[in-house]
């Protein structure tokens, strides 16, 4: 396959043959036991007339196979390994019991090839989650070992249609396959992390979703990528964002949305004409992601399209105990890190990069998962307050809890609800506080997932 074949993010005026699909090739109903296999799949995800690629994948679908749930129920899983490697599964945004989190060699060891292992906890938010592999994941999940996890609440506004769509960023080599060669490689875990060249919305290239006439559409968008920042232009509808990071936010007139990998987003879209075309448009051109069609086939949406009026958002607790643990993040290509503490010893950032692949620090410390960060007393409210003194935007992921995000910058739109996942940019000061009621050893790292293998994360105690 030659590489005129494939259709760069910055093609200016880029088009793609349009596969009807419906959102999930399978889905799996709750509360039973569910069987998960992680193993090898070869799948066509670049299109009409291109080659098969082979991916690592959860029951041979790429996304893996929804797991929808309603709030207050249980998820079980089964998960089998049948890859050449360990791995592990982390259900993102959930707060979790912490043995179910899903880290291995922190919470628990990693499922070995051949073995199994059982997941079980109690799903107490709602909202638009995922799961995706926690062992290597810089690898794991750029090979599509990811799915989508949702929890419907009593409280959600009522549709015609909720579509959820997945949305990554692969990096093909010239015979359609994951390139190899550049997994690992140390300039992508220097710079930006790992950008792809093909973009997918639930594993097809710019599917085609079929929607009542005049239909009120819930979308729930979910970034899989493992270091691409995604903005997704949603200008030919009027749109209201209704949540981020699976909680409910106050209700906003919205044309774009943007996604560092692993946030959420839940728009409702009402149709006011035959289609509407999504497009990724973070590198200033236009790049086809989806289409909403109307099917005269499906009839006509009966729905009041009434103003949208969600639950409101989690109110910012007193802050007049609050405890505060500063985070100075360093490193990476033209940082300022000269050196920093790895395994007890310090270490210059050659020897760090050239002996380790370690680039990154917090407070001087290369994160890994058996020096603790901190200790903090169990519901104590804490305050992350984050310095990316660095040249790159960084996505911020909490594990077991959900956090407010304030700053002194008046200049910030910061969100009114809770997040799990918070982009920061370069030289900024963030303060990201959270009630630290759940238990155990919990990470906080970057979610560019190559920053975070190569020492951006830390490991929070609560006890």
């Amino acid at each position: 396959m030659k590489r005129r074949h494939f259709l760069t993010l910055a093609a200016a005026g880029a088009t793609s043959s349009l596969a009807a699909s419906t959102p999930w090739t399978s889905v799996i109903a709750a509360p039973s036991m569910q069987q998960i296999t992680a193993g090898k799949t070869r799948l066509n995800i670049a299109g009409t007339g291109q080659p098969d690629t082979d991916l690592w994948l959860y029951n041979q679908s790429c996304p893996g196979p929804m797991l929808r749930y309603r709030k207050g129920e249980m998820l079980r899983a089964e998960v089998r390994n049948n890859l050449d490697v360990a791995t592990t599964i982390h259900w993102h945004g959930i707060r979790n019991l912490n043995e179910m989190d899903g880290v291995a060699n922190l919470t628990q060891a990693p499922i070995e090839p051949g073995e199994t292992f059982a997941y079980e906890f109690p799903l107490n938010d709602s909202g638009t989650y995922w799961y995706h592999a926690h062992n290597m994941g810089w690898e794991q999940v750029a090979r599509g070992l990811y799915g989508p996890l949702i929890i419907d609440d009593d409280q959600d506004p009522e549709v015609d249609h909720d579509l959820c769509l997945m949305i990554d960023d692969w990096r093909l080599d010239n015979d359609g396959q994951i390139d190899q060669a550049s997994l690992g490689g140390l300039h992508d875990w220097s710079h930006g992390g790992r950008l792809g060249n093909w973009l997918t919305v639930n594993g097809k290239s710019a599917p085609e979703f079929r929607v009542k006439d005049t239909a009120r559409i819930r979308l729930r968008l979910i970034s899989a990528a493992n270091a691409r920042i995604m903005t997704i232009q949603l200008t030919e509808a009027p749109a209201t964002l209704i949540a981020l990071d699976g909680a409910f936010c106050q209700p906003e007139q919205v044309t774009k949305i943007t996604l560092a990998p692993a946030q959420r987003a839940d728009v409702i879209l009402d149709m006011d004409r035959g289609s509407i075309e999504l497009a990724e448009i973070s590198t200033g051109e236009p790049y086809p992601a989806a289409t909403l069609v109307v099917d005269p086939a499906l009839g006509h949406s009966n729905l009041a399209k009434t103003p949208v009026n969600p639950p409101k958002p989690a109110p910012l607790p007193s802050l007049n105990k609050l405890r505060r643990i500063p985070i100075h993040m360093q490193g990476g290509a033209m940082g300022n890190l000269q050196k920093a503490m790895f395994e007890g010893a310090e270490l210059s950032l050659r020897e760090l990069a050239q002996k380790h692949k370690k680039l990154w620090a917090f407070n001087g410390q290369i994160g890994d998962y058996s020096t603790l960060f901190a200790e903090i007393d169990q519901n104590d409210l804490v305050s992350l307050d984050v310095y990316n003194d660095t040249a790159w935007r960084h996505a911020m992921h909490l594990h077991g809890h959900h956090f407010w995000v304030m700053s002194d910058d008046p200049t910030l739109a910061l969100p009114a609800g809770q997040r799990d996942t918070w982009l920061m940019q370069p030289q900024e000061r963030i303060s990201l506080v959270f009630r630290a009621d759940n238990p155990g050893l919990w990470l906080f790292h970057c979610h560019m997932l190559e920053h975070a293998a190569s020492g951006m994360g830390a490991v929070l105690s609560i006890d």
